[in-house]
C-alpha cells in the first residue's frame, strides 16, 4: 500500500517546540496508524511539510535520523521507502562499531551472535509450530540445493536462519540478527575473498533443523554451537 497525498490527513500540525523530536513521533505514528508496511513509500517531502507545518531542513533531519536507524531509505527521484514498520512505541537500537580491523570486527560481531543464535535456536525448539517447521525446511533445501550445485548459499542460508529466528515468535531474535548482519554485511560476504568461508558448517544447518523438529533444546544448542565454531575457526585461520 502505497501512500497518497489523502493520507496526511493522519498527521497532526505540531506546536512551535522541540520540532525534530516532535516530527520523529509523529511520523512514526503516522506510519503505524496508516499501516504501512515494509517496501510502502511515505507521503512527499513537500507533503510533510504541509500536513507537519515544518521546514524542509527539519523533515530531511527526521528523515536522516530514520535512515541511520535502518528503518527507511530514499531512493533518488522516487521517493522515501519505508524498511520495517515502527510506531510511537518502538524501541530503537541503533549498532556501531569501528570496523577499521576486519579480523577483530568479525570476531567481536561472532561473540554477539554466538550469545543470541544459540538462545535463538533452544527458543526456536521449544515454540516452533508445525507450520514454522515447514518454512524451516524448506529454506534448508534451497540452501541445500545451491550449495550442492554451486559450493556455497549466501543467501539461501540467511533465509534458512531467518526462518530460524521467525519460529522463536520473539520479533527481538529477528530484529537484533538482522540488524547485525545488516550492518556487516560487507564484511560476512566472502570475508577474506574467501568462497569457501565456512563451508565446513553445512552438514551442521540439517542437523539443526533435526533438533528443532523433535524440540531438542540441547541438541539445538549443541549444533548452533558447532555452526558458529567453525566460522570462528575460519575467521581465525584465513585471517594469518
Amino acid at each position: 500500500m502505497s501512500a497518497d497525498t489523502s493520507s496526511t490527513a493522519q498527521l497532526l500540525r505540531l506546536p512551535s517546540m522541540d520540532r525534530s523530536r516532535q516530527v520523529i513521533e509523529a511520523l512514526s505514528n503516522y506510519i503505524k496508524s496508516a499501516d504501512l508496511k515494509a517496501g510502502d513509500r511515505l507521503p512527499a517531502e513537500r507533503e510533510l511539510m504541509a500536513a507537519l507545518a515544518v521546514g524542509r531542513s527539519t523533515i530531511r533531519e527526521v528523515i536522516s535520523h530514520f535512515q541511520a536507524l535502518g528503518v527507511m531509505e530514499t531512493r533518488k527521484g522516487s521517493g522515501t521507502y519505508l524498511l520495517r514498520p515502527i510506531s510511537g512505541t518502538t524501541i530503537h537500537m541503533p549498532l556501531s562499531l569501528d570496523a577499521t580491523h576486519l579480523r577483530d570486527v568479525l570476531l567481536q560481531t561472532l561473540e554477539v551472535r554466538r550469545g543470541i543464535e544459540v538462545e535463538a535456536g533452544m527458543v526456536a525448539a521449544r515454540r516452533r509450530t508445525a507450520d514454522d517447521l515447514v518454512v524451516i525446511e524448506e529454506k534448508l533445501d534451497a540452501m541445500e540445493k545451491v550449495h550442492l550445485a554451486v559450493g556455497t548459499s549466501g543467501p539461501e542460508d540467511l533465509a534458512f536462519h531467518l526462518a530460524i529466528y521467525d519460529a522463536t515468535h520473539n520479533p527481538l531474535f529477528k530484529q537484533l540478527l538482522e540488524q547485525m548482519r545488516a550492518s556487516f554485511e560487507r564484511f560476512w560476504t566472502h570475508p577474506f575473498n574467501r568462497e569457501d568461508f565456512a563451508r565446513r558448517s553445512f552438514p551442521f544447518h540439517r542437523t539443526l533443523f533435526n533438533a528443532i523438529a523433535a524440540q531438542d533444546t540441547e541438541a539445538a544448542r549443541r549444533e548452533t554451537l558447532k555452526i558458529l565454531d567453525i566460522v570462528e575457526e575460519d575467521i581465525k585461520e584465513m585471517s594469518k
